[in-house]
């Protein structure tokens, strides 16, 4: 059966070939009337191994984005559930894969303090590419203009208990 609802369809959950040319940033905001948040973006570098598209680089981050049940970041922010596994300075997320997790860059401290405290994460999937190691600068514009374009997908989340 083929239907064109977008609530009935599916997109696999990439493996870690997929996850490994990601790009991820974390960092904590500490704003003076805001609670502290802790941030982790996901996105993927421009398409440049063999088979690589930009149509299947989407296709592989709208399924991360279905399987964590994101919405377009224009909305509510859902919860998504626990989602980031903790064994001291290293951080991984349960990006929906039956079998495999999504290592994050070790985070900073007072990042791993926040979510081991329960703090909440806001995780944000990023259609457009992200080259790697774009800096503070280039992450907040390019969260501006991915909001902005409809093309980035957020959810809150926690660290899970074991």
């Amino acid at each position: 059966m083929t239907t064109t609802d977008p609530a009935l369809s599916f997109r696999a959950v990439p493996g870690p070939g997929f996850t490994a040319g990601c790009t991820v940033s974390t960092w904590l905001h500490a704003g003076a009337l805001a609670p502290r948040i802790a941030y982790v973006l996901v996105a993927h570098a421009p398409a440049r191994r063999p088979g690589e598209s930009a149509d299947s680089i989407e296709a592989g981050l709208m399924g991360m984005v279905d399987s964590m049940r994101l919405r377009p970041a224009a909305e509510r922010v859902p919860i998504v559930g626990p989602r980031l596994l903790m064994r001291g300075p290293h951080v991984a997320l349960d990006y929906g894969h039956p079998t495999y997790v999504m290592r994050l860059p070790t985070p900073g401290a007072e990042w791993r303090q926040h979510v081991a405290a329960g703090g909440l994460v806001c995780l944000t999937v990023g259609l457009d590419p992200v080259p790697p190691g774009a800096g503070p600068d280039a992450v907040e514009a390019y969260l501006d203009r991915t909001v902005a374009a409809h093309r980035a997908y957020m959810g809150a989340t926690t660290r899970r208990a074991r």
